[in-house]
């Protein structure tokens, strides 16, 4: 696997992988960005949330588990000093549906995050990384 990352101004670069879609990342604006892009470390949490994400969407499809909505939050407290790292990450499984398997979600959520996804177990091994599931009907 290889990714190139061009510098385009400032403190905005943008990331190309094997797909050739562009990814923009910048700093925010108070810390010397223009706002044109992820940053980094947010980016970060949302691969989290996206390579467990795409394991609990095929495991809860070969369970045979149709959800109307699935959304992940991942909230991330960093150290106050440098490197600030992240100390703590929680993931936040939301799923709506009628009449959902609750133990069904909460054993694909826990394969995703115990075995499959690669991102969150290299990010558990550096901080404290937690989740759970919320469970919404529809309305």
């Amino acid at each position: 696997m290889k990714v190139t990352v061009r510098h385009i101004k400032g403190m905005h670069f943008q990331g190309e992988g094997s797909t050739k879609v562009m990814t923009n990342m910048d700093a925010s604006i108070n810390a010397g960005g223009t706002g044109h892009g992820t940053s980094p470390m947010e980016l970060l949490l949302m691969s989290i949330a996206g390579c467990s994400g795409m394991d609990i969407v095929a495991i809860l499809k070969k369970m045979q588990v149709k959800v109307q909505r699935f959304e992940t939050t991942v909230e991330g407290e960093r150290s106050n000093d440098h490197p600030r790292v992240f100390k703590d990450i929680e993931v936040v499984y939301m799923f709506w549906g009628d009449a959902l398997p609750e133990d069904k979600l909460q054993r694909a959520v826990q394969l995703s995050m115990g075995k499959y996804c690669s991102v969150a177990n290299m990010i558990d091994k550096a901080a404290n990384l937690t989740y759970r599931i919320e469970i919404y009907p529809t309305k």
